[in-house]
């Protein structure tokens, strides 16, 4: 199974409503500049479907992520992101790390931009030293209890000392909905698209999250879905990737998971299901 998954793809691209019992209560004021982030990990299963069968795999992984505010206004957020894959005895894992800069208005947008670069190692990599990295734009819209979240961008794959290499764009979309402050469910939909010597490789990704963060505490759990629909341009057929996980969150500098959103380190970046490379 794995073999079609890494002998097609060169990278999964570098590439989360109950109705509340009481109101929202919505605290949508300019907070005092302040530093502020959370840690996370979590674990989890694959399950894969593919022309000629299926498998199952095991997942596990992290992210850190801290807002640095320069003024009222603009804000400085940097990110670290690890995620790793087990199948049929092999691992493969991706790591690495973004930086966001945007302005903030927590009463009605943020506007801004980011950068990543994600590096491979596993058991199947080897020494090709494969890396990928993307740039572009982001925005936030708020509408009291509900954040719109849109990315776009462009980046390469590219293997250290090589001068050839693979185009990488992509768009993603998110919706947040506060059913309580605490209380946050995520809609997230995205497409990506790694070309290059003739052929493509799409992904599609459709996901749901749903996180509580326990009131007066720092600590959220969460779980989350995702599937990642692949097609290569060359082959016939195409996968699915369903991934099922649970995670634990620690938060510092914010009160609430809608404070957090709206005052702290509200960017994310696109994480594919299969951490991948080899052609």
């Amino acid at each position: 199974m794995h073999r079609f998954l890494l002998g097609a793809a060169i990278a999964a691209t570098a590439t989360s409503a109950f109705a509340a019992d009481t109101p929202v209560v919505l605290d949508q004021e300019l907070a005092q500049p302040h530093i502020s982030g959370y840690g996370e990990l979590y674990v989890g299963g694959l399950y894969f479907s593919f022309p000629g069968g299926h498998d199952t795999g095991t997942t596990a992984g992290g992210a850190a992520r801290i807002n640095f505010p320069i003024d009222g206004r603009w804000n400085i957020q940097t990110d670290a992101v690890i995620d790793s894959i087990w199948i049929e005895g092999t691992n493969i894992y991706s790591y690495g790390g973004a930086v966001h800069g945007y302005w903030r208005d927590p009463t009605s947008y943020a506007l801004g931009g980011f950068a990543t670069i994600t590096g491979y190692g596993g058991d199947e990599i080897g020494d090709e030293n494969l890396y990928t990295f993307t740039v572009g734009p982001e925005a936030q819209a708020y509408f009291g209890n509900v954040t719109l979240y849109g990315q776009v961008y462009y980046g390469q794959l590219r293997a250290s000392g090589e001068s050839e290499h693979l185009d990488d764009w992509g768009a993603r979309g998110v919706v947040r909905y506060f059913a309580q402050d605490d209380l946050r469910f995520d809609g997230e939909l995205g497409f990506s698209r790694l070309s290059g010597f003739g052929a493509h490789f799409d992904t599609v990704t459709a996901a749901l999250q749903a996180t509580y963060r326990f009131s007066g505490t720092p600590w959220s759990v969460f779980g989350r879905y995702q599937l990642d629909h692949l097609t290569v341009s060359e082959a016939s057929g195409s996968a699915n990737i369903h991934k099922y996980v649970i995670g634990l969150r620690a938060s510092f500098g914010s009160n609430s998971l809608l404070d957090e959103d709206r005052n702290g380190a509200t960017m994310d970046t696109y994480r594919p299901n299969f951490t991948v490379p080899l052609f």
